[in-house]
């Protein structure tokens, strides 16, 4: 009999947005595949937890997941993490719950934290509606998909790199839309700004850029 591959939210940024079912299951498993062991071991060990620890991350190849997957055949129970919040949304872990899905192996969501779901809640506008897309490309494809969004009759959710930000939040300045910031959520410097899509990137322009950003894009402020 199969073993069971979990799919476990861990936080983002503040530990102890970890639940409780979660922590239960990260103590019963056999294995906890994970983007970065280093990342994985400083929530393991806040919460006392010892377990073997194995890579999967984006540049882990076939093999890697076909080890995963024999494991779990031969009756092993997996922990499937990711650095921050769900995994398989817009991480690798994506196509390994594909491939066990695909073998009939049982897949069990353990919910918790979501970067999107977080920002979306203290928007401050409706958001019974709304469009997710990930990361954007950092070059092809990008300019369509930025033009698509400032389009949009719907808020439009996206994660976007300290590096990239700026260039972002230009591009949409001249949208006319309305923008909400959500910057190193959960963490000490947490940082939400809400606004005309101009005014927020003025509010940015002259920072420092540092943390992850969710952004945001909505054609009204209501």
């Amino acid at each position: 009999m199969s073993g069971v591959l979990y799919v476990v939210a861990t936080p983002i940024g503040n530990l102890e947005d970890i639940t409780l079912r979660a922590l239960r299951i990260l103590k019963e498993v056999d294995v906890i595949a994970c983007e970065d062991t280093r990342r994985t071991k400083i929530l393991l060990d806040r919460y006392q937890i010892s377990k073997p620890l194995v890579s999967y991350h984006r540049h882990s190849g076939l093999p890697k997941i076909d080890q995963l997957l024999s494991e779990l055949a031969s009756g092993k129970s997996i922990a499937l993490v990711t650095d921050a919040g769900t995994p398989g949304i817009s991480d690798p872990g994506g196509l390994l719950v594909k491939k066990a899905v695909e073998q009939n192996i049982s897949v069990v969501p353990v919910p918790g934290v979501s970067a999107l779901l977080a920002v979306a809640s203290v928007a401050g506008i409706a958001m019974d509606k709304f469009r997710f897309v990930g990361f954007l490309p950092h070059k092809k494809g990008r300019e369509k998909i930025i033009k698509s969004i400032s389009e949009s009759d719907t808020p439009v959710i996206f994660y976007e790199s300290s590096h990239r930000i700026l260039k972002t939040l230009l591009a949409f300045s001249g949208s006319g839309g309305y923008l909400v910031v959500g910057r190193e959520l959960t963490k000490k410097f947490e940082e939400i700004v809400r606004g005309p899509a101009q005014e927020v990137f003025k509010h940015f322009q002259n920072q420092k850029i540092l943390g992850e950003f969710v952004i945001i894009f909505s054609p009204h402020n209501r």
